[in-house]
């Protein structure tokens, strides 16, 4: 296993360095580590054609996993977008280094369509490294949900890439008395539910979206529409200037900013944070274009640029 500490020497060193100045336009930093967003903390980096990992620490999350940066491994639950290298290379090196330190085994998510692919990759790797690398893969459906506690669940969502892909919208849960039983002890209310009453409702809320590599298409996808309600929208934004125009972003299956301004009213999200800027670009290169957006987007975008 000794390509764990070469990987873990390569993050120190590399670009996983201090993460304080990561968000532009506005993030609140959290100490030395990230930035928060609408009250969660958030980590990673996203470098298009590099590595996207972008991780959600409060919800033991990630989304995709380039590189695997140090600070995935202990994140239990990890959302894969599709199986371009830049954002699945990372994931044998997660669960073996979860594994090395005897954490639980983690909850990989994908699309169906990769997931023999996944399971190959794995074996391949458990023949060379003569472990186990044990996790949970979930192969998730567009449209699909699954319960990750008994506060939150996950539903995938179509997005529209050069290969098939698709993002996650992350909710919250919460459950209330219905009022008809407001007025009753609590023995009461016990005695009902273990006869089979149902004396609660349930409040669903999207709060974080994910959307992974995408054209702008997923936003005028109406069974897309929670995803542009989510407290937090996590999008791409691969190009952001006039030397790569809307053409030559849908030539990659990407989306350009200019698309988002022009979008501007769709999107119902308390904060949109923006990914997988092409590596041609500078931090401020990318703080400039977001400074121009307009107003229904001003104060409320913010742009991961850790690594540029």
């Amino acid at each position: 296993m000794a390509f764990v500490f070469v990987c873990n020497f390569l993050l120190v060193s590399g670009k996983s360095k201090s993460l304080c100045s990561m968000a532009t336009d506005g993030g609140k930093k959290k100490g030395g580590r990230g930035f928060e967003v609408e009250g969660y903390p958030v980590e990673g980096l996203s470098i298009g054609g590099q590595e996207t990992c972008v991780i959600f620490p409060t919800l033991k999350m990630a989304f995709d996993i380039g590189r695997c940066p140090q600070r995935a491994i202990s994140q239990e639950y990890l959302f894969i977008s599709h199986g371009h290298m830049d954002h699945i290379g990372g994931l044998p090196m997660y669960v073996a280094t979860r594994g090395l330190y005897k954490m639980k085994p983690p909850t990989i998510f994908v699309p169906p369509s990769i997931k023999e692919n996944v399971e190959r990759l794995f074996e391949v790797h458990r023949a060379m490294d003569q472990s186990e690398l044990k996790h949970n893969l979930v192969p998730l459906n567009v449209g699909e949900e699954f319960l990750l506690r008994k506060d939150i669940k996950v539903r995938a969502f179509r997005t529209y890439h050069s290969i098939p892909s698709q993002g996650y919208v992350i909710y919250s849960l919460r459950h209330k008395l219905k009022p008809e039983y407001a007025g009753l002890s609590g023995n009461e209310i016990k005695n009902l539910r273990l006869s089979g009453v149902e004396v609660t409702y349930s409040i669903t809320s999207p709060e974080i979206a994910f959307t992974g590599d995408t054209m702008s298409d997923f936003i005028a996808d109406q069974d897309n529409i929670d995803a542009l309600k989510a407290r937090v929208l996590v999008m791409e934004s691969t190009f952001v200037d006039e030397a790569m125009t809307i053409e030559n972003a849908r030539d990659y299956g990407h989306t350009h900013l200019s698309e988002i301004a022009r979008c501007a009213d769709k999107f119902e999200n308390k904060a949109i944070l923006l990914i997988h800027f092409s590596a041609r670009y500078q931090a401020e290169e990318i703080q400039a274009a977001i400074s121009k957006l307009p107003p229904p987007l001003s104060g409320r975008v913010f742009a991961l640029t850790e690594g540029f």
